[in-house]
């Protein structure tokens, strides 16, 4: 039961991680904005992340984030994968830095990370709650 439950877990410190690096990634290219022939980076693990926590259903009660994981250990999240972005550019200076999109992938992303912390916290306070015998 505790293996499970530290699985999940780590999926969620995983996807924090993941978040983390992408907002540093997307934080580069708006510090580049100016920066003539820099072409931006992207971040993708959605897909990954999706696909592990998919194994978290069981399968008659689908879909349903509340319960754990039943069968052999799965590993956690492949590794996510960081691109740069070589489509052209509107712009004489070849950068390809959309600064309005920059700024709502920032704002998107950091809510991402503050529901996955929220979560996390919620999780790590009823194990511990569990743990005190409910005090």
């Amino acid at each position: 039961m505790i293996d499970r439950i530290n699985k999940q877990t780590a999926l969620m410190e995983r996807a924090l991680d993941a978040y983390w690096i992408r907002n540093e990634v997307i934080s580069s290219n708006i510090a580049n904005f100016e920066t003539p022939g820099y072409k931006k980076f992207r971040v993708n693990f959605e897909t990954l992340l999706n696909e592990e926590r998919e194994k978290f259903s069981i399968s008659s009660i689908d879909k349903n984030p509340k319960f754990l994981p039943i069968g052999k250990d799965r590993p956690l999240l492949k590794e996510m994968t960081i691109t740069r972005d070589h489509s052209t550019s509107m712009r004489k200076d070849g950068n390809n830095v959309d600064i309005d999109e920059e700024n709502a992938e920032l704002t998107k992303n950091s809510i991402k990370y503050n529901v996955v912390s929220n979560q996390l916290a919620k999780e790590l306070s009823l194990l511990k709650q569990a743990i005190n015998g409910g005090r």
